[in-house]
């Protein structure tokens, strides 16, 4: 299988050159990482260097064809979410860093949705054929589906192991019935807050410190909008019958015959087999081998 592995990775030369420098620049911060003895950054750099192998794992398991354009750009999100996100920390000294991640998570993930409904509904085996509406909001949900899903797992790394995943926010007012002093259902306001202080330490951020909940409402927000235009694309797609160019850049294909490396491969392999089992076939009893 790994052989069929590398084999599809060297089939698209501008998606193999993006994969080498990549995967050179993985093991060049992982060398200064272990000089470091940053050893939970190193294995950030062994989990990007296994997660760069995906799109031709799935594309040889799967016997499904990535467009060119749409494995280049899941590689650079992958590199972007891991070593420029995390260990180079652009999730803190770039602002719309995470957002434009997010956005691009719920396009992909949107593609992924719609093209594994598509493969379904031009199979000869499934009875099951849908209109190019129901198409776009299956793609639409497996997206949002996913996102929540993400969100769920950053919440969860937060509690159980202490994390940040959830970034928070610094907001200047609150409305809470927590506040209210009757102790009702009625929200209670403050406005313009300044500083908050935490066991009487003043902890100087300027304002409150929202824990998480904004983020993650922003991450959802910026999913829908990658969700919802992908889905328009790929409405109008299945509408035009194929016929545009520029969405099928993003959606997988039936990998055909020629290009199933694994199918290749194992043919080679009963080649050879049979070579080997006719060469070292017994003689049959009553026979005079050949001279």
């Amino acid at each position: 299988m790994w052989k069929a592995v590398k084999m599809e990775l060297r089939q698209h030369k501008s998606s193999f050159a993006v994969y080498i420098v990549l995967r050179a620049l993985v093991i060049l911060v992982m060398i200064r990482q272990i000089m470091n003895q940053n050893y939970e950054n190193v294995f950030l750099c062994i989990l990007t260097l296994l997660l760069l192998f995906i799109p031709s794992f799935i594309q040889v398991n799967f016997k499904i064809e990535l467009p060119t354009t749409l494995e280049i750009i899941v590689l650079l999100f992958i590199f972007s979410a891991e070593i420029l996100g995390e260990i180079s920390e652009f999730y803190i000294f770039i602002p719309f860093w995470d957002t434009i991640l997010h956005t691009l998570n719920g396009f992909l993930a949107a593609a992924i949705g719609f093209s594994m409904v598509v493969l379904l509904n031009d199979d000869e085996r499934v009875a099951m054929k849908l209109s190019p509406f129901f198409l776009a909001l299956v793609a639409f949900c497996f997206s949002m589906t996913i996102g929540v899903i993400w969100e769920f797992f950053e919440c969860g790394m937060d509690v159980f192991f202490g994390l940040d995943m959830q970034k928070d926010t610094i907001i200047h007012s609150i409305s809470s019935v927590t506040l209210d002093p009757a102790g009702g259902n009625r929200p209670y306001a403050i406005h313009d807050i300044t500083s908050t202080v935490v066991n009487g330490q003043e902890l100087g951020l300027g304002g409150y410190l929202d824990i998480g909940l904004l983020d993650t409402m922003e991450d959802l927000l910026v999913n829908f909008i990658g969700a919802l235009v992908f889905s328009v694309i790929g409405f109008f797609y299945v509408k035009n019958r194929g016929k545009s160019r520029f969405a099928s850049r993003f959606i997988p294909r039936k990998k055909r015959r020629e290009n199933d490396y694994l199918a290749m491969i194992d043919d080679a392999f009963d080649e050879e087999q049979e070579k080997f089992g006719k060469k070292d076939a017994p003689v049959s009893s009553g026979e005079s081998p050949a001279k």
